[in-house]
């Protein structure tokens, strides 16, 4: 258990320290050029769902013709190949100096694993034990030590300023409540196929299919079309509305349901509503911000949805739990567990949805393909 949590701790690191610094170069390379940079942007924002799936599929045939243990070895190499390939391939870029703010991603990450700890276990532990609510409280102070940190350090981790540009803030939070819906939702119609349709390993991965495509697609080719035409904020309310439409109707699930019916059309409405959202709600992010900050921007942004993500997860699987996802065989009450979940990731897509909308604003001196090149 140690060794894999280990291998998870660096896994992360290494997520950290990649992601950002992916979508900084990005800008650099493609920025004297909106339309290039808005293909970039899409390209990137695409390549994620594309490798989750991947890896989910692929995990499947692992899985059922291999070993599950091959599921960690088979990272190895692809590893190695990523590695060799960014020495060759990666062109230079102008680098700077300064100090790194240990003390405040020390706080930081420890304040957000304690959080996401305490609702992970809360089912378990009971939400009025003492337990749940001493290490929701450690969090909180751990939390609160950040801010204070970032606000008194000469070279902080996260300039708290910058949450006063115009729409960054706005972005940021929609794209953890955007995380916060999306997760649990891939998460928990996996666990129906498998655990309630009866579908071994490699046929859920190959059930997810239709959906990447479907974002991919979205991602590439609609959402930049449709943000040069309405703008980024109508963009983004459309994505989010539909899809809490995909998630409302994944919560109609039955015991003795079907992927054609019970899964795949509202599977397909979520996929589209993901690819409309998360485009332009990146790309405002990205945007708000000061040219020298993009890389801290990009860092936030990348935050933003991760936290969402692991919090989103937490929160559903305790929904899920409390409502019967944890008898194991009793189809009815997996089902029912599931179906909150989805209730609650929905639940979720409309928070985000109506604060995009009061928080989000249009523009109207800019362009949309300026707007969508600075990352969507």
């Amino acid at each position: 258990m140690w060794v894999e949590l280990a291998g998870r701790l660096i896994q992360g690191a290494g997520a950290a320290l990649i992601a950002p610094s992916a979508l900084t170069l990005l800008m650099m390379l493609f920025g004297h050029d909106p339309k290039e940079l808005t293909k970039a942007m899409a390209l990137y924002g695409a390549a994620a769902p594309a490798g989750g799936t991947a890896g989910v599929f692929l995990g499947g045939v692992i899985t059922e013709y291999l070993s599950w243990p091959w599921v960690f070895h088979i990272n190895i190499p692809i590893a190695l190949i990523a590695l060799f390939a960014n020495r060759a391939l990666m062109p230079a870029a102008p680098t700077q100096r300064g100090s790194i703010d240990i003390t405040g991603a020390l706080t930081v990450t420890a304040g957000l694993a304690a959080a996401v700890y305490a609702i992970v276990r809360a089912p378990e532990a009971g939400w009025s034990s003492a337990h749940t609510w001493l290490v929701l409280a450690g969090a909180a102070a751990l939390l609160a030590g950040f801010v204070a940190i970032q606000a008194h350090r000469r070279e902080p981790l996260m300039r708290l300023s910058i949450f006063r540009t115009p729409n960054l803030a706005a972005a940021n939070l929609t794209q953890l409540l955007l995380g916060g819906a999306w997760i649990p939702m891939w998460f928990f119609l996996n666990l129906y196929l498998q655990q309630v349709l009866g579908y071994s390993a490699f046929p859920s991965g190959a059930a997810l299919l239709p959906m990447t495509i479907l974002i991919m697609i979205g991602m590439i080719v609609l959402a930049p079309r449709t943000i040069n035409r309405f703008g980024p904020k109508t963009t983004t309310l459309t994505g989010l509305i539909l899809l809490t439409t995909g998630m409302a109707w994944l919560a109609f699930i039955r015991p003795d349901g079907s992927f054609a019916t019970d899964v795949l059309p509202a599977s397909l409405i979520a996929a589209l509503g993901m690819s409309l959202a998360f485009i332009p709600t990146l790309g405002t992010a990205i945007s708000s911000a000061r040219p020298e900050e993009g890389g801290l921007a990009s860092g936030i942004v990348n935050t933003s949805y991760q936290i969402g993500s692991a919090l989103g997860l937490a929160a559903m699987t305790a929904i899920a739990t409390a409502n019967g996802a944890a008898q194991l065989g009793n189809l009815p009450a997996l089902t029912s567990g599931f179906s909150a979940a989805f209730v609650g990731a929905a639940a979720i897509a409309l928070v985000g949805a109506l604060l995009a909308a009061g928080t989000l604003r249009s523009h109207t001196s800019a362009p949309a393909d300026e707007i969508t090149a600075s990352r969507g």
